[in-house]
Parts: C-alpha cells; structure tokens; sequence
C-alpha cells in the first residue's frame, strides 16, 4: 500500500465547513462499525448490505423510480458544483451510458484517519461506503467500478459509472 496523499487543495472556508459535515457522516459509519466489532458482530456481514439499500433509495429519488435512466441526470442531481468543490471532482466523461469522474480528495477519508485507522482498515472503511454509491449506480442501470482509490493510496479516486451490456 502506498502512503495515503490527501490534502485538499482548496481552503475555502465555506467547503471546509460543508467538508466537516462529510466527516462527520464518516465518523458516524467508522463509530458504528467500530462498536458492531466491541459487540462481537462482524460489519461485513450486514454493513454493505444497510448502505446499499441507502443508495437504492437514493438512486430511485435521482432516477425518477427507474424513469430517468441517462447518467447526465445522476451528473445534474449527485455531482452538484457543491460536489465537485467538496471532493475536489474533475469529470473525465459523461454520456447517458458512461460517467467518470475522478476525486482528488476525500473528506470521509480524512475523518477515517483523525481516528486512527490505515491500510486494510481505510479500505474496509471506504469499500463499505461504496455500497451507497453501488446502489445508486444500480438504481441508473449500471455498474460502479472503482480502479484507484484514495484509500488504498492511489492519490485519485476514479468512479466509474457504466451501464450494464443488455
């Protein structure tokens, strides 16, 4: 694993407050992990599963119920110009089937590591996460793929939105 780089580049005061309300969701998920294990239940085992029914719902509020299936409308609802600031987004491609955009800073991330946690824990943590923005891709049709991530070290977070072949 590669040493973790993320600092933000941008030090607005105003993203550097919505970016505390990002880590505190984090801290909720990492506090919330973190006493399943102290009660002996396994948070594989039921994490993933709660956080991508999250994202399903999600998803189906940004998709119209299954109506609006173009990933140019997960771009206008999800990827917000608030977004982009907060995570620091550059968007690489976007058409109805395909949306890349990359990260290049992560507040939850950030939260993760106030607390201590680094390497396979940072990438439990994140994949965990990830489950939200999976059900939302599959609210859309798609799939999400996640090459690189800030997490595992990579300096970028590449997400990839692709629709599924028929």
């Amino acid at each position: 694993m590669s040493e973790i780089i993320n600092e933000p580049k941008n030090k607005n005061p105003l993203v550097r407050a919505v970016r505390n309300l990002f880590e505190h969701r984090a801290l909720w998920l990492y506090l919330l992990l973190d006493e399943a294990k102290k009660q002996g239940l396994e948070p594989q085992k039921f994490a993933p599963q709660a956080i991508k029914r999250c994202g399903l719902y999600q998803g189906g509020n940004f998709a119209d119920q299954g109506k609006a299936t173009s990933l140019r409308v997960l771009r206008k609802k999800l990827f917000t110009l608030v977004g982009q600031l907060i995570f620091e987004m550059k968007i690489r491609r976007l058409t109805d089937d395909n949306f890349d955009v990359d990260f290049h800073y992560c507040p939850l991330v950030a939260a993760w590591q106030k607390q201590g946690c680094s390497g396979k824990d940072l990438e439990d943590l994140c994949e965990c996460a990830m489950c939200g923005d999976r059900g939302i891709a599959e609210s859309f049709g798609c799939e999400l793929d996640l090459n690189r991530t800030i997490a595992r070290g990579d300096g970028v977070c590449e997400i990839r939105f692709r629709r599924k072949a028929p």
